[in-house]
């Protein structure tokens, strides 16, 4: 027992310091007395550095305290800054589009697949930055929860500012981003420590294998995100915890709906699909 306290501590502690060694937390030239206080409270939430602009460039921060990334907060916005890199802004892009249509009562062709309904759970494995949990979110309402699971840890860090602070213009969209549930992990770890019949949806949208090309919003994410290709294992856990449905999104012909065991939802003349496993609870 002893032995095991002491592996767990030892495991903690490595993750310790690869999460310090991968980001600081600092703030935009100028900030507001609030924005240096989130920067804070964030750093500390995080367990990774707060380093004060006092006039400094971002790239010169990273050098100095000899980190990957920075993560760059301002009044209403965050943005996460590498040297070799193309800064990425926390922005839900089409998302806020889809939002808005669902919001009018037009149909969205992920919620149609998932069979989303009000009250609704859902566990978003591959989190990205946010678009589908904010669909999800809006789709199961205050009455539901969705839980979204991010393995990398500065695209974890970016979106858990950024779903709380992020401001559209619109209540409902700004509600339905903060009431998300966003946890650090990989999501097969997350999907072990469920119990069984416990999440209504599951919903996967892994690195396509081929990239769309003029997908450019998703460009600076690819470098970061887990690139590894779904398992047998994930999609097994993912069987025996989820009540409704799990949900995949691929590229229009792929081969992982095949392997993977998913009915293809050929809707349209989309470049991307959704491949549905349709679960009997025996409720």
């Amino acid at each position: 027992m002893l032995q095991d306290w002491e592996n767990r501590e030892e495991e903690k502690q490595m993750m310790l310091r690869e999460k310090q060694a991968e980001l600081l937390v600092t703030t935009g030239d100028s900030p507001s007395d609030e924005v240096v206080e989130r920067a804070k409270l964030l750093a500390a939430e995080l367990g990774v550095l707060y380093a004060p602009r006092r006039g400094i460039s971002v790239a010169k921060l990273i050098a100095a305290h000899r980190v990957r990334q920075a993560l760059v907060l301002v009044q209403g916005g965050v943005r996460l800054i590498g040297p070799e890199q193309s800064p990425m802004i926390f922005h839900p892009s089409m998302g806020f589009i889809r939002a808005k249509r669902v919001l009018k009562g037009e149909a969205d062709p992920m919620l149609t697949a998932a069979r989303l309904a009000p009250g609704d759970t859902v566990l978003d494995c591959t989190a990205g930055l946010g678009t589908d949990s904010l669909l999800f979110s809006i789709g199961t309402g205050s009455s539901g929860q969705v839980t979204a699971v991010e393995s990398s840890f500065p695209v974890y860090a970016l979106i858990k500012d950024g779903m709380r602070h992020y401001r559209s213009g619109n209540a409902v969209v700004d509600k339905a981003f903060s009431d998300i549930d966003v946890r650090y992990g990989h999501h097969l770890d997350y999907l072990r420590s469920l119990p069984n019949r416990s999440v209504d949806i599951i919903y996967f949208d892994p690195m396509f294998r081929d990239p769309l090309l003029d997908s450019s919003a998703i460009g600076p994410l690819r470098g970061l995100a887990n690139p590894d290709a779904l398992n047998e294992e994930s999609i097994a856990h993912a069987k025996r915890v989820a009540r409704k449905t799990i949900v995949l999104k691929e590229k229009r012909g792929s081969g992982e709906f095949a392997r993977l065991g998913f009915r293809v939802e050929q809707r349209g003349t989309t470049k991307t699909v959704y491949g549905v496993i349709d679960i009997d609870s025996g409720i």
